[in-house]
């Protein structure tokens, strides 16, 4: 075999070797029964076609590849924000285990969460005592100062009551009486990770909130980011803008730090996030803004029942975007926006005309969450691109309305289609049939790439085989730069692979563009 101690090879360059080649080849002939090639062959050929589209896009009863998650993740990842807060999760360890290793894989940062390890006997008689004996050891072995409660699909089918349970544990002395214990049922099995993120967070500030009375206004905006991967670069990026205005203001749910712990010799299973003392004072803020409006629906809800003022936007990206998000805020705090971001705003118009001819008329498939793929058609537009494929399996149809709406506002969205529920193997037909230029979206769409030859820019959760992207903002004027540049770099690779042959393919030895 080629490896050896003198010579170790990672698994990617080991599994070319010839030795594997053969055990590889071996295997699929006496083991995976396959079909002859050319049978293969022409079924590859055929699902590249309009006939199969129609088939394709008709499917009913099959989900291939959503492009979401489930709502215990996005519960998880809220928990993540808030101080000192362990995220305890009522179900099965199997299914805790892909949450923290979905975030981990993404921010490249250990994600702490415990399980209710529900099996098959909690599975017929009930999970109480699991509840119980589970809020126990978290509170003794990792010292939270709030534990946050969510289910799994089996905590959700045979009915547990997490009001009930937390309070039987509770009396057991699981906990004691005052800890606070917040929770919300997360069904696995109906909507997406947004609809968990959601819940978890009305969850949060009802458990603070409830049975208090708003007061007079203290001055202060609250600010709700949305399950967003960005968090760490967009997060921080958000607080020197809202700095610069002098804007009082509460970052509900901040997990910026939480996934960004430094490397000093110190080890943090909890890491900044928004203090409980900010979250009991939040009642009484002037407002409170959601930067994601899908992710966010019954929490605005609670906060407008409450008699707070609320505004939601679709993940502030690009010029008219973010002037939106940041005259709302001076219009609310009453504070004017400085000239240094009006510089920002500037150099990033100066940008986008630099880089006209490149962008101009460039065409789109888009897919994720319904407020990115909102933010990002809205952007390219303004680039001069064309969004032709908007896909969000999670997307709702008051979302498609407005996707349409946004759409038919610019000249370079008439030939947008608006794909709400559609999944990436959906997509895959769409980029056959109609082909664009790019493919924007996180890193499940790389197999998307190498099908189609659809070139993938990564700008959203999750990216698991790129490094270090959520480090650096997309939100604001700041962020709309680096999505400009991400995009023209992707396009000048491109065409530097399609000439990379002197003389051949290039005959104008560019260097400058």
């Amino acid at each position: 075999m080629p490896q050896s101690a003198e010579k170790i090879l990672d698994h990617a360059p080991l599994f070319r070797e010839p030795e594997y080649r053969r055990m590889l080849a071996e295997k699929k002939l006496n083991f995976e029964c396959p079909h002859p090639d050319q049978i293969v062959a022409d079924q590859s050929e055929f699902t590249k076609t309009w006939e199969y589209r129609e088939k394709n896009l008709a499917r009913e009863a099959l989900v291939i590849n959503p492009a979401k998650a489930c709502q215990p993740l996005g519960a998880v990842f809220a928990a993540a924000g808030f101080e000192r807060t362990m995220s305890f999760v009522h179900g099965s360890q199997g299914c805790v285990a892909y949450y923290r290793s979905h975030l981990s894989r993404h921010f490249k940062e250990p994600s702490s969460a415990v399980s209710s390890s529900m099996t098959e006997d909690a599975a017929v008689f009930g999970g109480l005592k699991n509840m119980v004996d589970g809020l126990a050891n978290t509170y003794a072995l990792y010292d939270p100062s709030m534990i946050a409660v969510s289910t799994t699909c089996m905590a959700e089918v045979i009915g547990d009551d997490l009001h009930g349970f937390i309070e039987n544990a509770k009396n057991e002395g699981s906990v004691p009486s005052d800890f606070d214990v917040p929770f919300a049922h997360t069904p696995a099995f109906v909507g997406s990770h947004v609809d968990g993120y959601d819940g978890m967070v009305k969850g949060i500030l009802e458990h603070f909130w409830k049975g208090r009375e708003r007061k007079e206004p203290n001055g202060s905006i609250n600010i709700i980011p949305g399950f967003d991967g960005f968090c760490v670069g967009n997060n921080r990026e958000l607080k020197r803008l809202l700095n610069l205005m002098g804007v009082s203001y509460t970052l509900i749910q901040d997990a910026s730090d939480q996934f960004d712990t430094p490397s000093d010799g110190m080890y943090r299973m909890y890491d900044g996030g928004t203090t409980i003392g900010d979250v009991k004072e939040a009642l009484g803020a002037d407002a409170t803004l959601s930067l994601q409006h899908y992710n966010t629906r019954k929490t605005l809800e609670y906060c407008k029942e409450l008699g707070q003022p609320t505004a939601s936007f679709h993940y502030p990206i690009g010029v008219a975007a973010t002037d939106e998000l940041l005259m709302k805020i001076s219009v609310i705090s009453g504070k004017d926006i400085p000239s240094a971001i009006g510089l920002e705003r500037g150099r990033l118009v100066d940008a986008m005309a630099d880089s006209q001819a490149w962008l101009h008329g460039k065409k789109y498939a888009i897919y994720g969450d319904p407020d990115f793929v909102y933010a990002v058609a809205r952007f390219v537009m303004e680039t001069g691109g064309e969004p032709i494929h908007c896909l969000a399996t999670n997307g709702t149809s008051a979302w498609e309305d407005e996707m349409k709406a946004l759409l038919a506002s610019s000249p370079f969205g008439k030939d947008a289609k608006v794909w709400a529920g559609k999944d990436l193997w959906a997509l895959r037909s769409l980029l056959f049939t109609e082909p664009v230029d790019l493919l924007i979206g996180n890193s499940y769409g790389k197999y998307l790439e190498r099908d189609t030859g659809t070139p993938l820019i990564r700008l959203t959760f999750p990216i698991f085989d790129r490094h270090h992207h959520h480090r650096f903002p997309l939100m604001g004027y700041q962020g709309g730069l680096r999505v400009l540049t991400t995009i023209l770099d992707t396009i000048f690779d491109e065409l530097d692979r399609e000439t990379s042959q002197t003389g051949v393919t290039d005959y104008s030895y560019d260097l400058t563009r």
